[in-house]
């Protein structure tokens, strides 16, 4: 079950200037909903509720006139400059129910010599039950070579939890690292092709100039 509880109150006033005077006084205005039942306006303690969230997953228990109810954050809402949350969205889970959210993939380990691990998804779609969400997926790249590429049908789901992203979804891309020199030749290829005549380098124009230039004590023709 959540260790996570939060004591909100009832809130009957609305729109922006009710919210602005919930901020100020360092709480966050905030909606819980799900199972049919009518949505619940409610004001959540601010410093709490963020450093519950620190977990977007994180299953929680919200206390409201002494009656406790487990809930997962649908929504959240930060300013865009200051760090303070703006609104939350809750939608009510029970013991047993499943979900399907979004965990993060960490990937461990290093490839093969002189290759590039790109993450091309960060995230993936898990069901999982409600009270047994795990935070992350773990992806070992310990010695594979470049041309490996890892979809997210390869991951080792966690206990309990099953892959709800599709399979062929490609999740970790192993290339083969580019010198310098071959980039460089790449890209003046790249500019022949297309027409891109390449300046005078930094020391063949002065060198250039040099030799243009008349001697002293003779006049250009």
């Amino acid at each position: 079950m959540s260790d996570l509880t939060l004591n909100a109150e009832k809130r009957t006033q609305f729109g922006k200037g009710a919210a602005r005077k919930i901020r100020r006084a360092h709480k966050i205005p905030a909606v819980m909903y799900g199972h049919g039942a009518d949505p619940i306006h409610i004001t959540l303690p601010g410093h709490d509720t963020m450093m519950a969230l620190k977990n977007p997953n994180a299953l929680l228990t919200i206390v409201i006139d002494g009656d406790e109810q487990l809930a997962l954050a649908k929504d959240v809402q930060r300013d865009a400059i200051k760090p303070i949350i703006e609104h939350v969205d809750l939608v009510v889970v029970r013991k047993g129910e499943k979900v399907t959210v979004d965990i993060s993939v960490h990937v461990e380990g290093e490839a093969g010599p002189e290759t590039v691990v790109t993450v091309d998804h960060p995230t993936i779609s898990v069901e999982a039950e409600a009270t047994n969400i795990p935070e992350y997926v773990t992806l070992s790249v310990e010695g594979l070579p470049a041309g490996t590429q890892i979809h997210a049908s390869d991951l080792t789901m966690p206990e309990g939890a099953t892959l709800a992203t599709d399979p062929e979804v490609l999740v970790v891309n192993i290339t083969q690292m580019v010198s310098e020199e071959a980039l460089e030749a790449e890209l003046t290829e790249a500019e022949a092709e297309v027409g891109i005549e390449q300046d005078q380098s930094d020391a063949e124009a002065p060198a250039e100039a040099a030799t243009e230039a008349p001697a002293e004590g003779e006049q250009a023709e």
